[in-house]
């Protein structure tokens, strides 16, 4: 797994850049884009309100002058400017943004981000800092709007599969959680009318968010004790209630989220950073000899938006034979589809081989199942993977599996071949442009098998 990211990642420094700058899309291509340019409001729908917003971190964190960084970001310095090709990388990467709107500058006339250690200012910065509400789509990924166009070059393609740099991004994003899991991130969770979660447009963008999740409107804050409290918020009992419990033919979906891809007869191996972003079950369970088991099977794959509910849910009843914690990128995206502004929500397929993630195997209770797959992906300032279930457990459908801390997210439904499923997907055809389907409703049921 290690040197094939690796082999992509010096195929893409030599051989993409011809193909990502004659593939740019223009500045009015880019600028009047609406979904799925900012699929799931991670990102602002308005590219003006998340130029601002990037202008003022800039214009802040350059008034406050040379500010020591704290120590996780000092080493992800000390990182990239020990390891010569780190060093080589993160400087070219900024050196490889096109010279030419939108890419060049930001509103302010200068540079959007100059070089690495002005990208290490403004991640550092970012460190206390908690996602405001807007009502085109909160800045969900800070670090991702700072390295939008760097992450998209070939030198920023070869440096985000780095497993060096991955491994730092990691502890800087667990660094984040820290702060996103105190009493000082609450104080996001305002009544101010337009950037509270509490006010006035927040309240017109969920406006049944007290009947549908357990908290107190009449306690501070009602009643959460972090942002990353609010973020990972409860429904109240009944409000989605587990399709058929007894009828384990139904399977109910894991999470809150919209159908992004359905796939039949998967390959064990493909070529996952193509356009067209094939599964590869290897390269997503990182265990050839388990991923053999699902070779030719189906895969469903849906993402999460931002004002959603983020905790997993077990599609079956089963029992749970394997949960693993799969170490990968954050900031990796597929370099086919060139500069994307809202990386990587174009790269859903590919991240599903890359990203950090969690696998769940379950073994469910119906025989006509069997053995099946559920994997939650992590997409960009995604801190933490949280699997709140053990091996040997027993589950029933629609009981809690885990949740994602902060940040964008994925998740795939992984089965065998020879399991044959009707899929519900509520009207719906799979894609960006897809919504949410409740979790714990129905999503597909299963054919039984001719004896």
């Amino acid at each position: 797994m290690k040197k094939l990211l690796f082999k992509i990642g010096i195929f893409a420094v030599f051989l993409a850049t011809l193909f990502i700058f004659s593939a740019q899309p223009s500045f009015a291509d880019v600028s009047k884009k609406t979904a799925p340019y900012r699929v799931g409001k991670w990102l602002p729908s308005d590219q003006q309100i998340l130029n601002d917003w990037r202008a003022d971190i800039i214009s802040q964190t350059d008034g406050s002058g040379k500010v020591a960084l704290l120590p996780v970001i000092q080493e992800f310095k000390d990182l990239i400017e020990s390891d010569p090709e780190l060093f080589m990388l993160f400087t070219e990467m900024f050196k490889q943004v096109p010279l030419k709107p939108p890419y060049d500058k930001d509103p302010t006339g200068k540079p959007q981000v100059r070089d690495y250690n002005h990208m290490l200012q403004l991640i550092n910065a970012i460190m206390t800092r908690a996602p405001e509400f807007n009502k085109t789509g909160l800045v969900g990924f800070p670090i991702n709007a700072i390295l939008d166009w760097p992450m998209g070059t070939s030198a920023g393609t070869a440096a985000f599969l780095n497993d060096k740099v991955n491994r730092q991004l990691k502890k800087i994003l667990t660094q984040w959680a820290v702060f996103l899991g105190s009493p000082d991130s609450r104080y996001v969770l305002s009544a101010d009318s337009k950037n509270g979660w509490f006010g006035r447009d927040a309240k017109k963008a969920m406006p049944t968010f007290v009947k549908d999740f357990i908290c107190d409107p009449k306690k501070p804050y009602y009643g959460f004790t972090s942002w990353d409290d609010f973020f990972t918020r409860v429904f109240r009992e009944g409000r989605r209630p587990v399709a058929d419990p007894d009828d384990d033919n139904v399977i109910s979906n894991s999470c809150e989220s919209a159908p992004y891809r359905l796939v039949e007869n998967v390959k064990l191996r493909d070529n996952f950073w193509i356009k067209a972003q094939p599964y590869s079950l290897t390269h997503m369970m990182g265990d050839e000899e388990l991923a053999k088991q699902f070779a030719g099977g189906t895969v469903y794959q849906a993402f999460l938006s931002a004002l959603s509910y983020h905790r997993w849910h077990s599609p079956v009843s089963g029992k749970i034979v394997k949960v693993q914690n799969i170490d990968g990128s954050y900031y990796a995206e597929a370099q086919s589809l060139g500069f994307d502004p809202s990386g990587p929500n174009e790269s859903q397929g590919y991240i599903t081989q890359v990203a950090a993630r969690a696998l769940l195997l379950i073994e469910a209770d119906n025989p006509d199942i069997g053995l099946m797959g559920v994997m939650f992906v992590g997409m960009a300032e995604v801190s933490s993977n949280e699997v709140t279930v053990y091996e040997g457990q027993h589950v029933k459908k629609g009981d809690e599996l885990g949740m994602f801390h902060f940040g964008g997210s994925t998740h795939t439904l992984i089965f065998r071949p020879g399991v044959k499923l009707d899929f519900d997907l509520h009207g719906q055809k799979p894609g960006l442009h897809s919504s949410n389907i409740p979790v714990r409703s129905k999503i597909a049921t299963v054919k039984k098998t001719k004896k």
